[in-house]
């Protein structure tokens, strides 16, 4: 039991010992620019090849329409009006089923 004892002490005291080496923290950076009122918080990105359509209700894009080349086209809209924007699909009807292919017939 004593060298139990003796072995938890060495612990701690080394424990104590590493404490004191401590070195201080370098300042933390600045927090980043919070966007303005002008500025969407978030921006969905899309690729220059794509046409982009715009759909303005009162001066505020509510709806936008991108078609990439070559593929069909979706929407981004603006349910809210907060600058969230949600992706539609032309025939989306809120119900997404896993569409995953099991054998292709060639």
């Amino acid at each position: 039991m004593r060298p139990v004892a003796v072995f938890v002490l060495m612990c701690a005291a080394t424990a104590a010992i590493a404490q004191q080496k401590l070195e201080p923290l370098p300042e933390p950076l600045p927090p980043p620019e919070i966007a303005g009122p002008d500025e969407p918080a978030v921006r969905i990105p899309v690729q220059e090849k794509d046409k982009v359509e715009e759909v303005r209700e009162g001066g505020r894009i509510v709806m936008l329409k991108v078609t990439p080349p070559g593929g069909k086209s979706y929407y981004l809209v603006d349910t809210t009006g907060s600058g969230n924007w949600m992706r539609r699909d032309p025939l989306d009807d809120g119900v997404r089923v896993p569409m995953w292919p099991i054998y292709i017939f060639e």
